[in-house]
């Protein structure tokens, strides 16, 4: 092997990376460093240390050792002289043997002894050197001869140069570098694999652009953080075309399939050809299976081989009761599983079922899918009953592609075809395709329809009337629906007293149906006496009906005005869902609902909470319903004033959604963010997404139209659109008109930034129908603006600040400023002046500037007047500016009449 001279320049990047599979390295370098600088400031500290030798850098492979310590060696500027070394390939111990290139330019007479060779080499580092510090990196891809360790270790005690030596693990250097470590005089800097955040560090640094959540965390959870595997993923995606920039923002279009991704496909095979056969006959199986239960696994190949593939990190395994089993790295069972032939595939399936199809009833809903989707790459036809889980398990998980092609099997002769075509609607729905879901419920024939049962019946309909109210033409006759189907199931609308009976359980369907309908359409007030019945536990026993209906009543609670009470319930409902047994959907049901419940009583932060990916989240439900969930977290920060941060998820939810099109969401994204830059005070980025929602208005449920139709006119209003706030004022009046409170304040709070007398009348009296913080806040906002009276706004920005609603605050304090200036309050004044100054650092755009502004001082009087405020006298203040005292008493009494101000110690905060 050799030894090559590198000539570092400021700010280089030269030089070659050792070992298979890295092509690219210099690239690797300059995009993943960023996320490693807490590992490279180890790095350099210990180059750096008169008493330190050097450093040892260990990781797996593909962390980015190599890259790592070119960039530390390259950051010590052109004054270092710098050397690479290779070790010889894996089972060569020739002598000196990673030395060889210096060997061949020693002259013969030091060639005599292993002294001589030793002391040859040093001078001749030391004179290629020329007098500058040398650093040695040293990449031991194979064993080190003990020649060549001898050798090093004498240039390191010899201060000739410090060494960089990158290994796997301590355990792969020689024995002398371990004594050295345990005396500290080598630093060990272990390289982990890239957490989430440090993925996205470095996701931003290759693609130069912002990017979307789902890539993120799909990227992190196949390559797992490996940076080196993270760029051919990238590099893969990109050349297959699911990697796209969506309106200046990276995201995927659709699910990430590895088949024929050549640069993976390479670091496998790599890696394939060192595992045993029995390790990849194990491979092949979870590859296929993608978990397996411990026990199966074992006694499919022995507890011994799978013993070792957990300690070599090749497996993990679960602490659920199954003790599932998967591939630690998900990239390996993917590009695997592209390898196998169907046949192949079979015989694994085979193996594992060993004929006996497995419980449906006992499968999770990810298992549920898994197993589908094998059944499926097997070219194998599932069953009906599997089709149907299948789909229903993929549309709660957003993934409603695969409930469709799930469903494609399915016959009209099977018992199963009525609940696939209901599952198959539910799946065109969340692909915004309302008319192709109407057809799949009309291709329900009358003959099929007459031959359900009650339960199954009602089940029908409240399907079809789901889909109904996505159509304009149908909406309106939703309620006719639900009454032909109480006159055919002979039923009365309310509650079934014979539930558990099918007809009982049917009259539950519709009257469920019912609630939901008006819930899409806002009709909140009417139902809450009949929504209350249904979720009083003493007097409806079905558990399923009764949980929805608490979470229908939480939203009807919420915007008629009784937020506090919808919280309560909310806490309620929420230890009740474990009473509800493995209901599809119920919980997910439960976080959307919750969201808007916090929402509208200013609770964003803890939306944020509901919002958050749950721990174990499988790559499959990250890259299908994150657009929905970004959307949420974007709103929750835009509602609080927060438009900087809202953009960051807004922007991706909205590159998302004009790929994957989910519930017509996309006019809520295109007017959250023209809200965000409003906000921050990017009126042309505003404009160009209230230009874009008019052309993406579509039909949508009540609390998507809502949350569109504020945001599109806070936009408006911010850009100092007239018309919008009229429209706000006339939502308002809607809302009032219909029992809706909490939603007419909201849209008064907004409405009124300048608002007229009885504006604020208004504010105040909605209000006063409210309940909690919010509420409160709107009433102290209408008062102290209408009687001008600086303290009230000060007690609701006091309000403001413990909710975080940072533009309401400072709504609240610039309005303070000029009512306590106007009045002569300088102690109210100062107050208001520095809590405003505080939230300009959040809010970059205020919604109100002070009238008043700042009084115009000279330059004079402002240093005058900022010593006065300090409790320097008028004496000393004399001496400092070479003034008389006369000057200086003239100068305060021009501050004390500018400011309003009586005495100096109310200077500090307004100058």
């Amino acid at each position: 092997m050799s030894i090559e001279p590198l000539s570092w320049g400021r700010g280089s990047t030269a030089g070659v990376l050792a070992g298979p599979g890295a092509a690219g390295g210099t690239d690797l370098q300059r995009w993943s460093v960023p996320a490693r600088s807490a590992d490279l400031e180890a790095i350099r500290n210990a180059l750096t240390d008169p008493d330190s030798l050097g450093v040892v850098i260990t990781g797996a492979r593909g962390v980015g050792k190599s890259s790592l310590a070119r960039t530390a060696v390259a950051e010590l500027g052109p004054d270092i002289w710098a050397l690479q070394l290779r070790s010889p390939l894996t089972g060569s111990q020739t002598s000196y043997g990673c030395l060889a290139f210096l060997l061949a330019r020693l002259p013969q007479s030091a060639m005599g002894s292993p002294t001589a060779i030793l002391q040859g080499i040093t001078s001749l580092i030391r004179s290629d050197a020329a007098g500058r510090d040398c650093i040695i990196t040293l990449d031991t891809t194979g064993m080190i001869d003990d020649m060549s360790a001898g050798v090093l270790l004498n240039i390191m005690l010899t201060r000739t140069a410090r060494v960089i030596a990158i290994a796997p693990g301590t355990s792969d250097l020689p024995a002398d570098f371990h004594w050295l470590l345990t005396d500290r005089r080598l630093t060990e800097v272990r390289l982990e694999n890239l957490n989430e955040l440090q993925t996205r560090q470095v996701l931003l640094t290759l693609l130069g652009h912002r990017v979307s959540a789902s890539l993120v965390s799909t990227y992190h959870a196949i390559v797992g953080g490996n940076p080196l595997l993270l760029k051919a993923l990238v590099t893969e995606q990109q050349q297959s075309g699911n990697l796209v920039l969506s309106d200046s923002v990276w995201t995927l279009r659709d699910k990430v399939v590895l088949d024929g991704a050549t640069g993976l496909d390479d670091i496998v095979r790599s890696r394939w050809s060192r595992e045993s056969p029995e390790t990849r006959e194990v491979m092949e199986m979870l590859s296929c299976a993608r978990r397996v239960a411990l026990a199966r696994l074992t006694e499919i190949y022995g507890t011994a081989t799978v013993a070792d593939m957990e300690d070599a990190g090749l497996l993990t395994v679960g602490d659920t009761e199954a003790r599932w089993v998967s591939l630690r790295e998900q990239y390996l069972g993917d590009v695997v599983r592209s390898w196998l032939s169907i046949s192949r595939r079979r015989e694994l399936r085979n193996q594992l079922l060993n004929g006996a199809e497995p419980d449906l009833s006992k499968l999770s809903t990810e298992e549920c899918i898994e197993f589908a989707a094998w059944t499926r790459e097997c070219q194998a036809e599932l069953s009906p009953a599997l089709a149907v889980a299948a789909a229903e398990a993929a549309v709660q998980l957003f993934d409603p592609r695969f409930a469709l092609s799930c469903l494609e099997s399915l016959k009209r002769t099977d018992a199963e075809w009525v609940e696939g075509q209901q599952h198959k609607a539910s799946a065109y729905l969340l692909l915004d395709l309302p008319l192709q879901a109407m057809a799949a419920l009309d291709d329900i024939s009358q003959a099929q329809l007459d031959q359900l049962g009650a339960e199954d019946f009602a089940n029908v309909v409240a399907a079809k009337c789901r889909v109904m109210v996505w159509l304009p033409e149908l909406k309106d006759k939703v309620p006719a629906e639900l009454e032909k189907a109480r006159a055919r199931l002979g039923v009365t609308p309310g509650i079934a007293t014979t539930w558990p009976e099918p007809l009982g359980a049917a009259m539950n369907h519709i009257t469920l149906s019912e609630f939901e309908y008006k819930t899409f359409i806002g009709d909140y007030a009417p139902m809450i006496e009949a929504l209350e019945e249904a979720a009083d536990p003493g007097t409806n026993k079905d558990t399923g009906f009764r949980i929805q209906a608490a979470m229908i009543l939480m939203q009807a609670l919420s915007a008629v005005g009784r937020e506090m009470d919808a919280l309560q319930l909310m806490r309620r409902v929420g230890g009740q869902l474990s009473d509800a047994g493995p209901m599809t959907g119920l919980r997910e049901k439960f976080a959307l609902t919750a969201f808007g419940v916090l929402l509208q009583a200013g609770q964003w932060q803890r939306c944020l909470d509901l919002v958050g990916p749950p721990k174990g989240q499988t790559e499959r439900r990250l890259a299908h319903r994150t657009a929905a969930t970004e959307l949420a977290t974007g709103i929750a920060y835009v509602y609080s004033g927060r438009g900087a941060v809202a953009l960051d998820s807004l922007l991706s939810a909205v590159a998302q959604l004009e790929l994957r099109p989910v519930l017509n969401l996309l006019q809520a994204a295109y007017a959250a963010t023209a809200f965000a830059y409003a906000q921050i005070g990017n009126a042309g980025q505003s404009r160009k997404y209230l230009d874009k929602l008019r052309g993406a208005r579509g039909p949508c449920n009540f609390g998507t139209q809502t949350i569109t139709d504020f945001c599109a006119d806070m936009a408006g209003r911010w850009l100092g659109d007239t018309d919008a706030v009229k429209r706000l004022l006339e939502t308002a009046r809607g809302d009032i008109a219909a029992g809706r409170y909490t939603l007419a304040g909201i849209s008064l709070l907004g409405a009124t930034v300048n608002g007229t007398d009885d504006d604020f009348r208004l504010l105040e009296e909605v209000a006063g129908h409210r309940q909690g913080k919010l509420a409160e806040i709107s009433r102290l906002i209408a008062v102290g603006s209408r009687t001008k009276d600086a303290k009230v706004l000060l007690e609701g920005a006091h309000l403001c600040a413990e909710l975080e609603l940072d533009a309401v605050e400072a709504r609240c304090v610039a309005l303070a400023v000029d009512f306590a200036r106007h009045s002569g309050d300088s102690a109210s004044a100062r107050i208001a002046q520095a809590r405003l100054d505080n939230l300009t650092a959040t809010v970059p755009s205020l919604p109100i500037v002070p009238s008043s502004g700042s009084p115009l001082l000279t330059a004079r009087e402002r240093q005058i007047s900022r010593l006065a405020g300090k409790g320097v006298s008028n004496r000393d203040i004399a001496l400092e500016m070479g003034v008389s005292v006369r000057t200086v008493e003239g100068h305060l009494y021009q501050v004390f009449t500018k400011l309003g101000v009586t005495s100096r110690g109310d200077l500090p905060g307004l100058v």
